[in-house]
């Protein structure tokens, strides 16, 4: 079954920004991450960093909303599948809020290895 429609950059466009406009109404975590995110570019870009630094810092932290992004598409799909608490559907759901964990975890680490690397 094909029901793709045919290829537009203007729809594709549209798509991606339904999709945002979606997060942004609807996945509290992404809310969170995204003003969190705010006051952490503020933070990139105010300190005293090399280029390189900031790129891995700036890189971590949007794979942190895309990783939101993805993990709130596999809970809708799941969703959209099942109503009922099945294991494969637990595990799909628990294995994508480990990925944003993970994502988590990854920008932490950046940060500590850049301050150790950059002010110390």
């Amino acid at each position: 079954m094909n029901n793709k429609p045919k290829y537009s950059l203007f729809k594709n466009a549209k798509y991606a920004l339904d999709g945002l406009t979606h997060a942004l109404k609807s996945e509290t975590s992404f809310k969170l991450e995204l003003f969190f995110g705010f006051f952490i570019f503020i933070a990139i870009y105010s300190l005293p960093l090399t280029f390189y630094s900031k790129m891995i810092l700036v890189i971590t932290a949007f794979l942190i909303l895309i990783v939101e992004l993805l993990n709130s598409a596999i809970e809708n799909v799941v969703d959209l599948v099942t109503n009922k608490i099945h294991p494969l559907a637990k595990a799909a759901k628990d294995v994508a809020a480990t990925a944003v964990l993970f994502s988590l975890i990854l920008h932490i680490l950046c940060w500590i290895l850049v301050i150790m690397y950059e002010l110390f």
